[in-house]
């Protein structure tokens, strides 16, 4: 068993649960893990043996543009789609972090974590 790790995937969205955050939006930061055997690519040297991180990356992408009030919706649905979207990967950890959260204080971000396992 491997990972393919996708770190810091910058990107700009409208989440949140208040009416000006779907206006101005925030940063965010998305870290991926995703637990894939890598063998046979290793041997093969073939792209189609394995999870192509390009595919992680748009999902990523698409699912951030969806607004959603809470994170955790945005995780669970980039989560179900890359176990839709690829048999390959037997599990999947998400971080998604708001840089500089509106919450009244001096906080760096706020992250959470989820993750999934194949059945």
């Amino acid at each position: 068993m491997g990972k393919i790790i996708l770190k810091n995937i910058r990107i700009y969205a409208y989440h949140g649960c208040l009416i000006e955050e779907g206006h101005i939006g925030s940063d965010y930061s998305v870290d991926l893990k995703a637990y894939v055997d890598l063998k046979p690519s290793a041997v093969s040297d073939n792209l189609k043996n394995t999870v192509d991180y390009v595919l992680l990356h748009n999902i990523i992408k698409q699912e951030m543009e969806v607004r959603s009030k809470l994170l955790e919706t945005v995780a669970q649905r980039i989560l179900n789609r890359i176990f839709k979207e690829t048999t390959l990967v037997n599990k999947v950890s998400i971080k998604i972090s708001k840089i500089n959260p509106p919450i009244g204080g001096d906080v760096e971000m706020v992250t959470i974590e989820m993750k999934k396992v194949r059945v």
